[in-house]
């Protein structure tokens, strides 16, 4: 369809924002997840009150315990082990993963990166071995 055809055709709505010309603005969503993630708004969550030290006892010396729960203390670790499995694939899950186009190019620039560091540390190599060679041997050729 045309765009002055969707234009008429939306027209009086009130849905869609219209520009100048009789066209009509449409916001998309990207056709692929671009990796930022939106904040995500949570229900406010009340703090426990915080315990008050009595400083009658000890001197005011007296601290609060906390106690451990009773969960971290007898842990099983079959159920560790599936609780960790279950946050692995979660997380997993939120990775964007690269396509084969993306990945064959970021492999080409990795590979290019490494062949011109060996090349680097080769020709470096050969002129340190030179100089060392030539300040204690006395030999100022390249072998």
């Amino acid at each position: 369809m045309s765009d002055d055809r969707e234009a008429t055709d939306g027209a009086g709505n009130g849905d869609d924002t219209s520009t100048g010309g009789g066209r009509t603005a449409v916001a998309t969503r990207p056709l692929r997840p671009t990796g930022k993630r939106s904040r995500q708004v949570t229900e406010a969550v009340e703090a426990p009150p915080i315990e008050k030290v009595d400083e009658t006892k000890d001197g005011g010396k007296a601290k609060a315990k906390t106690a451990k729960k009773k969960s971290e203390s007898s842990r099983n670790p079959f159920t560790f082990v599936w609780t960790y499995i279950q946050q692995v694939i979660a997380e997993m899950r939120k990775v964007i993963w690269p396509n084969r186009k993306h990945m064959v190019s970021y492999t080409s620039v990795v590979m290019v990166f490494v062949v011109f560091m060996v090349a680097l540390i080769d020709f470096a190599d050969l002129g340190w071995a030179a100089l060392v060679r030539g300040v204690f041997a006395g030999v100022w050729t390249l072998k």
